[in-house]
């Protein structure tokens, strides 16, 4: 996958970005019936509430793309970080390995960093850098405002926009035991604008911390990502040098100003 359609993918599918999550699916034998307590309205109300609420976050990143066509997968993880510091917004990446189907996992070093301007892309083994300008100095945006253009995000979106685009169910066992978990599923609509990037996407969400604590989105080619965050600790301090990059002198960097509206995009 291209370098940005990697970064695009994780950061509209962190929703609020949260706490670790285990399986991948929901358990077998669920039912789209949800209580009364527990409706599809309620959930999102409650994920709007907890996103606004974040004002950093950090975790280990596994990050797993499957291409069931091509029978091939790919690993990657590594660490994620996220703070606001006086209004503006701070997210970055760091990939430290990446493993190829049941290949041994191997050093593999990325990094991306958005500072609410610019989205910058270090690529170690190709001793390059990209930086991308996503809106002007003087005009920053929040990470989560900026995908939302393109991505539905929990928490982010209104639930009247995303009741437009998709079929919405809060997903419930058939557990005697209270699960740790809801299961909330996104089919899209025949008409909907995500229908040619994808089909379903399934949030795990912790109720302890409101938040999704695992992606399992099925992409309209039938790829399949899936992300876990681990260890994962919300509004605990982050330090505003986290955010700044050591960029080896003799990287080759290539800079794309911000595209005017209006204007074509360069070939």
């Amino acid at each position: 996958m291209h370098r940005r359609g990697i970064v695009t993918v994780l950061l509209g599918l962190l929703p609020a970005v949260a706490c670790l999550s285990a399986e991948a699916d929901p358990p077998n034998g669920c039912t789209a019936q949800a209580s009364q307590a527990d409706s599809v309205e309620a959930v999102l109300a409650e994920l709007q509430a907890r996103a606004s609420a974040l004002e950093s976050y950090q975790s280990k990143l596994d990050y797993i793309v499957r291409q069931p066509v091509l029978e091939s997968q790919a690993r990657r993880k590594g660490v994620l970080r996220y703070a606001k510091f006086d209004h503006r917004s701070y997210l970055r990446i760091d990939f430290n390995s990446l493993q190829y189907d049941e290949e041994t996992e191997q050093p593999y070093r990325e990094q991306y960093l958005f500072d609410g301007v610019w989205l910058t892309y270090v690529n170690y083994e190709g001793r390059s850098v990209q930086r991308q300008q996503m809106a002007e100095p003087n005009e920053p945006v929040d990470a989560f405002s900026l995908v939302s253009r393109r991505v539905p995000i929990l928490g982010f979106s209104k639930i009247d926009d995303l009741r437009n685009q998709f079929e919405i169910e809060l997903v419930e066992t058939d557990e005697t035991t209270p699960s740790a978990f809801r299961y909330l599923r996104m089919t899209v609509k025949p008409d909907s604008i995500y229908r040619d990037d994808y089909t379903t996407i399934d949030f795990r969400i912790d109720r302890k911390q409101g938040l999704p604590a695992k992606v399992v989105a099925v992409t309209s080619e039938q790829d399949v990502h899936e992300i876990t965050l681990i260890d994962g600790r919300v509004n605990k301090e982050i330090r505003r040098s986290t955010f700044d990059l050591a960029i080896p002198a003799d990287f080759s960097v290539e800079t794309v100003p911000l595209r005017k509206s209006g204007e074509r995009p360069s070939r």
